[in-house]
Order: C-alpha cells, then structure tokens, then sequence
C-alpha cells in the first residue's frame, strides 16, 4: 500500500504536467508555436498570459530572438482577434445582447459608442483578469471599424509584446527561475481556476436568459 504522501506527490506531479504540458508543445516549435499559440490564445483559448509567458521563455533562453519573436506574436494576436472580430459581427448587436444582461449590455454598448478606441488599446494592453474578449466582442458586435480595430490592436500588442520581450532580455535567468519555480505553478492554478468558475457563472447566466427569453 503506496504511503499518502507518495501518493499526493504524484498526483500534484501529474497536475503540473497537465497544465504546463500544452506550453511545453507550443515551446517546442518555436516560431511556429508561438505563432499557434498567439491565434488561440486571442481568439477561443482561455490560457491566462499563455503567450506572454510563451514569449518570455522563449527570448530568456535566446536573446537575440527578440526582434523575430515580437512581432510574430503580434501577428498571431491579430489573426486571433481577426477570427474573434468575425463571429462576433456576425452576430451583430442582437447576438451581444442575449450573451449577457440588460445592464452589461447597457454598460458595453456605452462604452464602446462613447470611448471604442480606448477601451480596445487597454484591452490589448493590460493584463488579465482586464476583458480583453469582451471589449474586442463588443466592439465588433457592435460594427466597430474592422481596419480601425486591427490596426488598434495590431499597436497595442506590438506595445505589450516589447514590453514582456525588455523584459526577458533584462531579466533572462530570473525570468526562467520563476516561470519553473512552483509558487508560479500554483499561482498559475489558480488564476485558472478564478478564470474557470468566471467562465461557467457566464455561461451558466447565458443559459438562464435564453431559457426565459423562449418562455
């Protein structure tokens, strides 16, 4: 009979290879990864700083891949925004407004009419848990310029993804000492989890006011 504690160590290990296994293949393939890695993670992943982090070992361990790396991650946000745009203008306003509540719907609407631009560069910019999707959703659902708003996030992104790249450079060893230590494992776990339950109280809503919009 396997001790508990060697059975919690195992379980613990094979948890951390769940999460950190999908960065490891995006790792792999390089500019190819980093690339996949940025479409999905802009447009229907939910992988908190899953391409930041990406580009952060990647130019840590090599320095000299800044200049490449920057902006493919930057080409890869935008397709994945691009893909993102694409649905949700599709839906159009109606679609928006049965994704949520009357008031969000209300808050969004307002927000992109009265300050679209700013609302987009700061959601391009900032890091979770600020609604990234939900600025790009709206904006599209919406009818906001698609040239402008690509062109908007093709910037800021370029922005975020300097930034993280300085940093790599700066700080190269520390930065991979953190991204393997397990305080960042277990700080990583549970933004997921935050961003897991915020994900189902969502959709869980959604449901709810469609089921009362047919009765």
């Amino acid at each position: 009979m396997f001790p508990l504690g060697t059975v919690i160590a195992a379980i613990l290990a094979n948890t951390k290879n769940s999460v950190v296994g999908p960065l490891r293949i995006f790792l792999r393939h390089g500019a190819a990864g980093l690339l996949a890695l940025g479409i999905a993670d802009s447009s229907f992943l939910i992988l908190p700083f899953g391409n930041d982090l990406l580009l952060l070992t990647l130019i840590a361990g090599k320095h000299s891949l800044a200049l490449e790396y920057v902006p493919i991650a930057t080409a890869g946000s935008v397709i994945g925004i691009f893909l993102l745009d694409l649905v949700a203008r599709k839906g159009g306003e109606a679609g928006l407004e049965k994704m949520m509540s009357q008031k969000r719907f209300d808050y969004w609407k307002k927000r992109i009419n009265e300050r679209a631009a700013y609302a987009i560069i700061l959601g391009c910019l900032a890091p979770p848990p600020f609604p990234f999707r939900a600025v790009i959703v709206a904006a599209s659902a919406l009818q906001y310029p698609r040239r402008k708003l690509l062109s908007l996030a093709f910037v800021s992104r370029f922005a975020r993804f300097s930034i993280v790249a300085a940093l790599a450079v700066i700080f190269g060893r520390q930065v991979l000492s953190m991204v393997r230590s397990s305080a960042f494992f277990w700080a990583m776990i549970g933004f997921a989890v935050v961003c897991v339950i915020g994900t189902a109280y969502s959709v869980v809503g959604w449901i709810r006011r469609r089921r009362k919009m047919k009765n």
